[in-house]
C-alpha cells in the first residue's frame, strides 16, 4: 500500500483556511469545497510530487488493479476513498453507504446496540421514501423489514449482497468509465513513463 496518499484532516483544514474568503463567496464565481473536491485535488497533487520510480511503479499498479473486479477496488483503502467520493459528487452513494453500514452492522457484539443499529439502518436506508432508500425490489424490502424485527447478526445479510450486486453491474463499470479514473490512470502511466530525478 502506498503510503503517501494519507490525508489527514489537518491538510484538509488548512487548504480551505488558505482559500481566499472573496474568492469562496463570490458570486461570480461559486466555488463548493466539499470532500470529493478535495480529495481528488490531493490525490492528484500526491502523485504528480512522487519523485521515486518505485512509489510511482506501485501506485500504478494499484490503481490498474481496481479494474480487476470490484471487490479489488471496495478493499483498496484509497480505491473504496475515490469510489465513494464520485458516488456523492453524482448524489448516488446510498448504495455504497448502506454496504458499508451493514459491514459495521455484522461488528456489533451486543444484543441491544445491535437492535438499536437495526432500527437505525431501516430508517435511514430500507423503509420507503427513507432519506438514503437503496433500490431494492418490494420482497427484499419486505423481507428485510421482517427479519430486522427481531434482529440477528445475519438480518441483513441477502441484502447486502442485492445492493453489493447492483452496484457490481451498474456503479462499478460507470466509474471505470470515468473521466477522473481515467485521467488518474494516464496522469499515474506518464509519471512512471517520466525520468526521476
Amino acid at each position: 500500500m502506498v503510503h503517501g496518499l494519507s490525508f489527514t484532516v489537518e491538510l484538509i483544514q488548512s487548504c480551505v483556511h488558505g482559500c481566499s474568503s472573496a474568492l469562496l463567496y463570490s458570486p461570480h464565481c461559486l466555488v463548493v469545497l466539499d470532500f470529493s473536491f478535495l480529495f481528488f485535488f490531493f490525490l492528484f497533487n500526491t502523485i504528480l510530487s512522487f519523485r521515486s520510480r518505485t512509489t510511482k511503479t506501485r501506485l500504478r499498479y494499484e490503481i490498474t488493479k481496481w479494474a480487476d473486479s470490484f471487490d479489488v477496488l471496495l478493499s483498496n483503502k484509497y480505491g473504496l476513498a475515490m469510489f465513494r467520493a464520485l458516488l456523492k459528487t453524482e448524489f448516488s452513494d446510498e448504495n455504497i453507504e448502506f454496504w458499508l453500514t451493514c459491514k459495521d452492522y455484522k461488528k456489533i457484539k451486543s444484543p441491544v446496540k445491535l437492535v438499536s443499529k437495526a432500527n437505525k439502518i431501516y430508517k435511514e436506508f430500507i423503509d420507503v421514501q427513507a432519506p438514503r432508500e437503496v433500490n431494492i425490489d418490494f420482497r427484499t424490502r419486505q423481507e428485510t423489514r421482517q427479519k430486522l424485527l427481531e434482529p440477528t447478526f445475519s438480518s441483513l445479510n441477502e441484502v447486502q449482497v442485492r445492493v453489493y450486486s447492483l452496484m457490481e453491474k451498474d456503479s462499478y463499470p460507470w466509474f471505470l468509465r470515468s473521466k477522473i479514473y481515467q485521467d488518474l490512470l494516464n496522469r499515474t502511466q506518464m509519471q512512471c513513463q517520466r525520468k526521476s530525478f
